[in-house]
């Protein structure tokens, strides 16, 4: 009665979506480690700026991030510049 082939199919499709929905979620809090300094910057660049205060500080840091990011490319990887 309870035991069909239809409940174990039911069953299936919410182990897979139960799956799919762990690994977006882990694969949201990687992107959050990996970018969550520069966003929290960026924020941080856009709220002084409407305030209508100075973003020196946070432009440099931005920029200092900008220049490493330009400097580690495959022409650095050999170690030729």
């Amino acid at each position: 009665m309870g035991t069909g082939p239809g409940k174990n199919r039911r069953g299936q499709g919410l182990t897979e979506y139960i799956i799919v929905v762990a690994l977006v979620a882990v694969a949201g809090i990687g992107i959050v480690n990996i970018f969550g300094n520069q966003l929290r910057n960026q924020f941080h660049t856009i709220v002084k700026a409407m305030a209508g205060s100075q973003t020196g500080t946070v432009e440099s840091l931005a920029d200092r991030a900008g220049s490493e990011a330009k400097q580690k490319n495959l022409s650095t990887y050999a170690g030729s510049k």
